[in-house]
């Protein structure tokens, strides 16, 4: 627990300002276009009543504050998940083994949902909330345990069987919504899409390499 803390907190705090300076700018951005409207827009009157009815945090501190907790909480608890990967394991891990885990955390959790999902603008158009994830969390799952046959095991039948987990999310194909683009303009979204895809990278290689190194210092394995 105190390994998953530390290393939590430390990728929590670097996810957090990596996203103050590459994500919520752009988030901000598209919000003036998601609460401006946009012209010959048809909008849902049910469902923008729903949205002024739900909490959110107001902007500013308040706002920031709930967004490093999130990183934090979140940091912990793929940090705990990775280690428990480590017991498990039947090496010792360090840093450079631990970055091979995160990489295969960020290709797990961000880049093969993001081959079928991209990541989200506020104002992008989106299919039904419940079919992504129901997607997102097969794709999850599918690619964490293909990539373990594929690496751990090193024996054909496994991997071919783990190469097919991996690409069957992508071969059935993620939901999409009938007319695709947002308010926000498509340029916007693609910006996103990169920073988000390259900041979730450095989280998960910095989140391997020192949770690797921890769990091989104090743990004495």
């Amino acid at each position: 627990m105190f390994i998953a803390c530390v290393t939590g907190l430390v990728a929590g705090v670097f996810s957090f300002v990596a996203q103050e300076v590459s994500q919520v700018p752009l988030i901000l951005e598209a919000e003036t276009y998601e609460n401006s409207g946009a012209t010959g827009t048809v909008v849902d009157v049910v469902s923008v009543v729903e949205e002024e009815e739900a909490w959110a945090p107001e902007d500013g501190f308040e706002r920031k504050f709930y967004t490093f907790i999130t990183n934090i909480i979140t940091g912990i608890g793929f940090s705990l998940a990775l280690l428990g990967a480590y017991s498990l394991w039947n090496k010792s891990p360090d840093w450079r083994s631990g970055l091979f885990w995160g990489l295969a955390g960020y290709a797990t959790f961000i880049l093969s949902p993001a081959l079928g999902l991209d990541p989200e603008i506020p104002g992008a158009n989106a299919a039904e909330l419940s079919d992504r994830q129901v997607w997102w969390v097969g794709t999850v799952l599918a690619t964490g345990i293909g990539l373990g046959l594929i690496f751990l095991t090193r024996q054909v039948a496994t991997v071919v069987v783990g190469t097919l987990l991996v690409a069957t999310p992508h071969i059935i194909g993620a939901p999409h919504p009938e007319v695709h683009g947002g308010l926000a303009p498509q340029a916007l979204a693609d910006q996103y899409m990169v920073a988000t895809l390259v900041t979730g990278y450095f989280f998960w290689i910095f989140l391997g390499s020192l949770s690797g190194h921890l769990y091989k210092r104090y743990l004495r394995v």
